[in-house]
Formats: C-alpha cells, sequence, structure tokens
C-alpha cells in the first residue's frame, strides 16, 4: 500500500480525484486498492511550554533564565488529538511500503509533516517520499507523485524549519518574560493598566520598531519653506515652462543663500536672484529628443500582490493570502507562498497551455480581448530571454500565475477572490504585450551661465500599458528622502504643463523669448505612514521601502520574516494592541502601548530593533536550508546571541 499524507482534507480531495481513487471516505482518511490518502488539519503537533519540562518554569522568575532545553519536548494539539491518531495508526499499518509527504511545499508546510513523523514513528520498513508542487492541476499532482524525491532530500529545509520554531520559541519566551520581570509593572503604571505582559519576538519586535520609528518621524518633523524660480520662455506662440537649477558657473553656486539645488532659503533672496536676470538673452544650449521603451513589471510574488490588494481592495495582507491560497486550492492560480517574480525556464517552455488554458475557460471579456489581440498581432510566447525567466532568482517556487485550469470552481468564488484573480491574470498576460513607448525631450536654457531644464514625455505606444491600464504599475512607497519628494511633485507639474509640440520647432543655439520668471513657494513633507500592504514590501526588503520596482528586485535580498509569515506578523502585533490599522485605509500606526514597548526594547536591547540582524537571522536560516552551514553551527550562535544579551541585561539592571 501507498500512503500520502496532505495538510488539509481539501487537498487531499484533489489528490484523490488526480489518482483516480474511487473509494468510500472512511473517518479520517480514504482507502482504496493501492492507495491511502489522509490529512493533516494544519499543525496537529507542538512544542511543549516551559512548564512541561519542570512545573516550576510556570511561574515567570529570573532565576529560571534564560531557558534553553538541551532535548526538546513536542506535545500533540489537544483539539486535533483524535486525527494525530488516524495518522498514526495509518503511518504504522505493516502493509504501508511507501508513504508520501504531501505536505504543503514550503519550510513550515515541511515541519508540519515532519513533527507528525517524529511524533508517530512510522512502519520502519516503509519508504518516505516527498512531494513537491506548484500548483493543484491534476497533471501537476501526478508529476508531483511521480517524481516524489526521497525525503532525506529535504533534510536541510527541514533543518531550518525546527530552527526556525526554536529561534522563535527561545527569544519570545526568554526575553518576554525577562523584561516583563524587569520592566512589567513601569510599562503597565505608564499605560494605566494593573499589569503587563511584554511580548518580544524575533520578526515581530523589529517590524513594531519600523512602525514607532516612522510614526515619531512623522511626529517630530518641521516643514520648512523654500522658495523655487520657474521661467517662462517661447519662439512663438507656445510657451514653455523651465524650472532654474543651481550650476558651478552659476552665481549662487555653492551659495548660503541656497536651500538645495533648485531652490532659495528666503522669498527675499529669490526675488534678488529673479532680478539680477532682468534683461538677459535666453539660449538654448541642449536640446535632447528619445524614445524610451518600458516592458511590463515582474510577475506577482507573494509580497507584491499583497501590497497591490492593500491598494486596491483596501485589505489585509493575510486576508490576500487566504484568498489566494483558495484559488490555489481551486487549481486557478500557482501556489502562493512565493519570493520569486519571475519563472523557470521548465515553467516558461510550457507556457502556452496556461495561455490556451485562460483562452477556453477564462469567460472574461476583457481578458478575452487581450487574448485575442495576442493572436492577431502575432505576440511571441517565447519567454525564455526575457527578464520573465531566471532559474537563479528561483528557490522553492516560481512566481504566482494563472494555471489556465480550475474555471469549473470559478462561478462559485466569492466576489472579491474574482477580482483579485483577475488582477492576477492581467499580471500574466501583460508580459507578452510589447513595451510601452515614449517620447520625451530634455530641454536646457541658459541664461547668462544661470541653467533652466525644461522636459517632456508623452507615451506614443501604449504596449503592455493596453493590459495594465487600470492597474498600478509601479508601487508606491514612502521610503524617498523629503527633497526627492519635491522634486518629483515639480517635476510632475512641469511635465504636465509642458506638451511635446511646444517642442516642435526648436533647435540647439535658438534664442527664446523671455516672457518672465515666477517665484514658487515649495514646502518640505514628512514621510507618509505604512499601510499594511507597503509594510510587507518593507519587510520584505528587510526594512527599507524602495519606490523603483526594478530596483527593488535588484538588491532583494533576506528579508524580515518570509512570505508565508509576514501577514500573520501584523495581524500578531494588532491582537496584542501594539498596533492600529485603519480599517478603511489600511494605515498603520503604533498604540501607545506599542511605543512604550518599543521604549522598553529600545533601552534593554535595541538591536532587536535592527532590521538588518533580524533579516541575518532569516539568512542564517536560508544558509542551513542550502546546506552552506550546518544546523549545529546556527543554534550554537542563536544560544550564544540569548546567554550574552541576559548577562548584559541582568548586569544593567
Amino acid at each position: 500500500m501507498k500512503l500520502l499524507i496532505t495538510e488539509k482534507p481539501s487537498v487531499a480531495m484533489e489528490f484523490a480525484k488526480a489518482l483516480k481513487i474511487k473509494a468510500n471516505r472512511k473517518d479520517g482518511y480514504i482507502e482504496s486498492d493501492g492507495w491511502i490518502i489522509t490529512w493533516c488539519v494544519g499543525h496537529l503537533v507542538t512544542m511543549s511550554y516551559p512548564e512541561a519540562y519542570d512545573e516550576k518554569l510556570k511561574f515567570w522568575r529570573l532565576d529560571t533564565l534564560p531557558f534553553i532545553p538541551t532535548e526538546w519536548k513536542y506535545e500533540i494539539i489537544p483539539n486535533v488529538q483524535k486525527q494525530f491518531n488516524i495518522v498514526q495508526k495509518l503511518l504504522q499499518r505493516e502493509d504501508v511500503e511507501e508513504i508520501y509527504n504531501a505536505g504543503d511545499s514550503g519550510r513550515e508546510g515541511e515541519y508540519i509533516q515532519r513533527l507528525v513523523y517524529m511524533m508517530a514513528k512510522p512502519n520502519p520498513k516503509a519508504k518516505i517520499k516527498r512531494v513537491w508542487i506548484d500548483s493543484q492541476t491534476e497533471e501537476e499532482i501526478k508529476r508531483g507523485i511521480q517524481e516524489a524525491k526521497s525525503e532525506s532530500d529535504y533534510d536541510s529545509l527541514a533543518d531550518s524549519a525546527y530552527l526556525r520554531a526554536k529561534e522563535d520559541y527561545l527569544i519570545g519566551i526568554n526575553f518576554s518574560r525577562l523584561l516583563t520581570i524587569i520592566y512589567g509593572k513601569r510599562v503597565a503604571s505608564k499605560i494605566n493598566e494593573d499589569k503587563v505582559s511584554i511580548s518580544v519576538g524575533r520578526v515581530m519586535t523589529c517590524v513594531l520598531g519600523m512602525i514607532v520609528s516612522r510614526e515619531r518621524e512623522i511626529r517630530n518633523f518641521v516643514k520648512t519653506k523654500y522658495y523655487k524660480i520657474l521661467g517662462e520662455f517661447s519662439k512663438d506662440e507656445n510657451s514653455i515652462k523651465a524650472e532654474w537649477k543651481v550650476n558651478e558657473k552659476s552665481k549662487v553656486y555653492e551659495s548660503t543663500k541656497l536651500y538645495n539645488e533648485s531652490g532659495f532659503k528666503t522669498e527675499k533672496e529669490a526675488k534678488e536672484f529673479i532680478k539680477s536676470l532682468e534683461g538677459k538673452k535666453a539660449i538654448i544650449t541642449e536640446l535632447k529628443k528619445t524614445k524610451q521603451k518600458e516592458n511590463a513589471p515582474l510577475l506577482f510574488n507573494l509580497a507584491e500582490i499583497q501590497n497591490e490588494c492593500t491598494k486596491r481592495f483596501k485589505i489585509k495582507p493575510d486576508q490576500t493570502l487566504d484568498i489566494i491560497q483558495e484559488l490555489y486550492e481551486k487549481k486557478l492560480v500557482t501556489y502562493p507562498r512565493t519570493d520569486a517574480r519571475v519563472l523557470s525556464t521548465a515553467v516558461a517552455k510550457e507556457i502556452s497551455k496556461n495561455l490556451n488554458g485562460l483562452a477556453k475557460g477564462y469567460k472574461n471579456v476583457e481578458v478575452q480581448e487581450y487574448l485575442k489581440k495576442m493572436v492577431e498581432e502575432k505576440y511571441s510566447t517565447n519567454l525564455i530571454k526575457t527578464k520573465y525567466v531566471n532559474d537563479s532568482k528561483i528557490t522553492d517556487h516560481y512566481a504566482i500565475i494563472p494555471t489556465g485550469q480550475g474555471f469549473e470552481n470559478y462561478d462559485k468564488l466569492p466576489e472579491l477572490n474574482k477580482k483579485i484573480y483577475h488582477v492576477i491574470v492581467k499580471r500574466f498576460i501583460a508580459i507578452f504585450y510589447p513595451p510601452a513607448e515614449y517620447q520625451k525631450v530634455n530641454m536646457t536654457i541658459n541664461v547668462e551661465n544661470e541653467t533652466f531644464i525644461a522636459s517632456g514625455k508623452v507615451c506614443i505606444t501604449q504596449g503592455y500599458l493596453e493590459v495594465l491600464k487600470n492597474t498600478t504599475n509601479k508601487s508606491t512607497t514612502n521610503e524617498q528622502n523629503v527633497e526627492s519628494n519635491d522634486k518629483k511633485q515639480d517635476k510632475k507639474e512641469l511635465n504636465e504643463e509642458n506638451n511635446l509640440e511646444v517642442f516642435k520647432n526648436l533647435k540647439k543655439g535658438l534664442e527664446l523669448i523671455v516672457k518672465g520668471y515666477e517665484l514658487k513657494e515649495a514646502e518640505t513633507t514628512p514621510p507618509s505612514r505604512y499601510n499594511s500592504g507597503s509594510l510587507i514590501l518593507a519587510m520584505e526588503n528587510a526594512g527599507k521601502l524602495i519606490e523603483e520596482e526594478e530596483l527593488r528586485e535588484q538588491i532583494k535580498g533576506a528579508g524580515i520574516g518570509t512570505s508565508a509569515t509576514r501577514g500573520e506578523i501584523i495581524k500578531k502585533l494588532e491582537k496584542i494592541k501594539y498596533i492600529d490599522i485603519n480599517t478603511k485605509t489600511q494605515i498603520v500606526t503604533p498604540t501607545p502601548k506599542g511605543e512604550v514597548i518599543y521604549d522598553v526594547v529600545k533601552y534593554s536591547m535595541p538591536d532587536m530593533l535592527n532590521a538588518k540582524l533580524t533579516a541575518s537571522w532569516e539568512k542564517g536560516l536560508d544558509m542551513v536550508w542550502k546546506k552552506e552551514i550546518k544546523p549545529e553551527e546556527f543554534m550554537d550562535k542563536l544560544t550564544n546571541y540569548i546567554n550574552s544579551k541576559f548577562n548584559k541585561l541582568i548586569v544593567k539592571t
């Protein structure tokens, strides 16, 4: 007999369908002539609390800390004991010759099943294999079973999973207890509560730090006025607006009168500068016309789609994940918990199947028009040498794309699920469309060694924008310095005023009529607050929000948390009342309690707020998975970190 174990009953049913198993469902499993299919219901086994090691550890006392077990204890979760017993009995059956681990294809899915095997002690004669799939289509399930590798091939992934759980357990329990013992009463008095338990987490505390730091930056921000100069020039009836910018030959180069490269500190100084320009000739010293091409953005990974859905639908990241998980289980999209935004070469070679499936099954007029145009215009579906295919940027799973299947489940979906599916489909189709093309003009005007810059830009070919015309192409984020915010706004205004027609009959060396100079009052602006989606992006990039999508992809390294856990971390911070999330806008702010906790951590162990340090722990887990370091090495570093922190904190108090 072959025994296959999935993570939940609904997934087990899909495996049964794919294997054409026709048998009556029994209590907690399905059995046919050759197969037994059973399931977990999420976690069946969990780590034991300290009191399971020693009853005295139930009480939070300084002399029992730090608590670092030499042998770890685990226990069955009481409300799923029945299903564990069923799975255990099946694993121990003498007639079971092969066991297929068909848990969720990721670190957490591996952990769930490994805990079960550890506690259940399967038939030692049975071979254990790992099924690793990217979607729940029948074809992919069959492939996953046929190509299942030995469970031992995933031992390093399991090591990483165990270590992640131990790390979170040790940091959470030890430092939550320690800080509560030392600072609990002080915190309670500050927020007018009888008693407070301080909750600390490896990732959670770092994210709280990001939110509080941003809030205080906004709160302490002092707006500064400065004054910019715009010149209006013309050759005929058309006028051009151009912005003054300091250069090395300028009379005010490196002057203390300047606030920045294009603004004066006071209105008086700006007006005096304008007066000095009166009667001076304006000559075009540079006129550059270029065509720009812009390709469709990369595909969605989980962080990007969570951010997109927060902006579009004002929903929290964990809700987005739940919806995409359902789309995955309904066979409509590929595996959601992925960090990759590209496809593998193998998938790219078969991508026409996904497109054909959409053409046949997705009864959406808009999408059908896009697909029809692809055929009529003979757009290439060969992605192999494009930026959308890169095997080196894929670890466990490729980007989230529609499978082109599962449409028998589509009509029963809630409306929001359908909308999110539609967003994923459009992002996918866009990569087959040609780039958008822009005509751009940059002009430099010289007024007696003072430089004025004018520019214009217009889209001449929509290309992929035809598909994503109602989709935000680039994530709008907040991690810009104050000055660049103002520059972008001014540039936007100039581009709106200068259409390309005004540059039509101009050329280098031409003298322009000076119609006048305008003083423009500007003001520095504070950074914006995170919303729950942009916070996910910041976590993915180790505490940084990066506006340019391509740059974001280039510098992406180890993030804070993982794609599977980030939404839950934000959810937990809200649940323990460290943060508030506005239900209408999804804007995230710290609570008074959250700010007090932040102050305690900043004083006592500030490195817990360091995004780079937190990300380095995640990187270490990744290195264990890739067999670049041994599990023992990671555990030794973790133990040393906890002990050294305790020694410093005890001395500090």
